[in-house]
């Protein structure tokens, strides 16, 4: 029992090893493409950056472009959040992290109107003393807003395995039972059977089987 204490302890500090280890790792995952009318969409946008660009100045830049339209701009970060006049105004949330690695964006109450192209434009520039070289980086979300939120095949395939696996469990129930009541049963006859040839032997024959005892 003494080590169960011991075993939790090791357990807490791997975690927070392993906790610690995970928020410093950057990685750059992909926007979702399909949103929800009337529901909130968070636009992805992270860029990580390497060790030498921590100390660079970070300029964001988010464009909207219609079907068969021009991009337009939206949002701005430089320092401080700017939200561009557009069908947009009210609706954009800033949802960036403060090292400016994730510099994501989300549209409030999405409409079937939003949907379109959307840009993010990560902009960096190194303050050296020598000279300031800029790094660019870009980022294309190809939004489709729908009425109702449909099916996810994963979900479906999901749902119908747990179906099958009870339905599985469900048979193999039934047939351990049946295989219970049966082996119980046969026991059940095989000691009625026993004590009713006891009962048909004759009181001689019964006392003869009796077993001596040794003195």
């Amino acid at each position: 029992m003494a080590a169960l204490p011991r075993l939790v302890c090791v357990s807490s500090v791997v975690l927070v090893v392993w906790a610690g280890f995970c928020s410093a790792v950057c990685v750059e995952v992909p926007s979702e493409t399909e949103a929800v009318q009337g529901t909130h969409m968070k636009l992805l946008c992270i860029s990580c950056m390497k060790r030498e660009e921590v100390t660079a100045s970070t300029v964001v830049e988010w464009f909207y472009r219609p079907e068969g339209g021009k991009d337009e701009p939206i949002y701005e970060y430089r320092k401080t959040n700017h939200e561009f006049p557009s069908r947009f105004s009210g609706r954009l949330q800033w949802n960036g992290s403060k090292d400016m690695q994730d510099v994501s964006i989300t549209v409030l109450n999405v409409t079937l109107n939003d949907s379109g192209i959307y840009t993010c434009n990560i902009t960096r520039e190194f303050e050296f003393e020598i000279h300031r070289p800029l790094f660019t980086s870009s980022r294309l979300i190809h939004l489709t807003v729908v009425e109702e939120a449909g099916e996810d095949f994963t979900s479906v395939i999901s749902e119908i395995m747990m179906y099958i696996l009870l339905v599985f469990l469900t048979l193999w129930l039934l047939i351990e039972m049946v295989y219970c009541y049966r082996k119980v049963s046969k026991a059940e006859e095989a000691a009625q059977e026993n004590a009713t040839d006891y009962l048909a032997i004759p009181s001689e024959n019964k006392e003869n089987c009796a077993v001596p005892v040794e003195e």
